[in-house]
């Protein structure tokens, strides 16, 4: 870390939490539960963010959100640092990171049929095509994300590398229990800010894809 972020990590741990893991200190044990409305000290719509990166989005959205709860999953901690400053300066208190595989949090740490939102935005493209299995938007972790959103929520997707946006597609369209919320390629979200990772790959010439999807009607019990 450098030293704003440890001074960040440091001064702002209140919002970090870490649960019992497996073998991985990014793990998380299946049998581990977070008390949320406990935790922010109130009951409110839940987002959840698996990759925040450096949380440019979390920040921003969740100081013109303040009666939502949010919750990012993030393993790298000079990024969750990051995140930390960035709420600080923001004022919210109601973000918390979970130090933890976004996968395993996910199924362990939030109800079924309990997200507002969803977000995955720029997941690892793992560009090689052996690498292409460990890429976060598969068959197993779509029946996983549906299973979390409420019959109202919304999945919220974005990505920079064409082969992977087209992937995301063919997954989630071939999901019973997901619809998409547009024809296609949905419009760029207008709330998620420009982050540099985005930033990057507009440069660089890469077309931004965005998703989004929600619940089939039929599919919410």
């Amino acid at each position: 870390m450098n030293p704003s972020q440890s001074k960040a990590w440091t001064e702002h741990q209140r919002w970090v939490l870490r649960v019992p893991s497996r073998q991985t200190s990014t793990s998380v044990d299946p049998s581990a539960r977070v008390d949320w409305p406990d935790e922010f000290g109130r009951s409110a719509p839940q987002v959840v963010e698996i990759g925040g990166g450096t949380g440019d989005v979390i920040a921003s959205v969740a100081a013109h959100r303040p009666e939502q709860d949010f919750i990012a999953f993030e393993v790298f901690e000079p990024a969750i640092a990051s995140t930390l400053s960035k709420c600080a300066r923001a004022g919210v208190d109601n973000v918390r990171v979970v130090v933890a595989n976004g996968v395993d949090a996910l199924g362990a740490l939030i109800a079924d049929r309990s997200l507002t939102e969803l977000w995955t935005f720029f997941p690892d493209p793992w560009h090689k095509s052996r690498h292409h299995k460990r890429r976060l938007v598969s068959p197993a972790f779509a029946t996983l994300a549906a299973s979390k959103l409420a019959p109202d929520g919304v999945w919220r997707l974005a990505t920079d590398w064409e082969d992977y946006a087209l992937v995301m597609r063919e997954v989630l369209d071939a999901n019973a229990q997901l619809i998409n919320c547009h024809s296609g390629w949905a419009p760029r979200w207008q709330d998620r800010p420009l982050s540099r990772y985005e930033a990057k790959g507009v440069a660089a010439g890469r077309t931004i894809r965005d998703l989004c999807y929600r619940i089939r009607k039929g599919n919410d019990g």
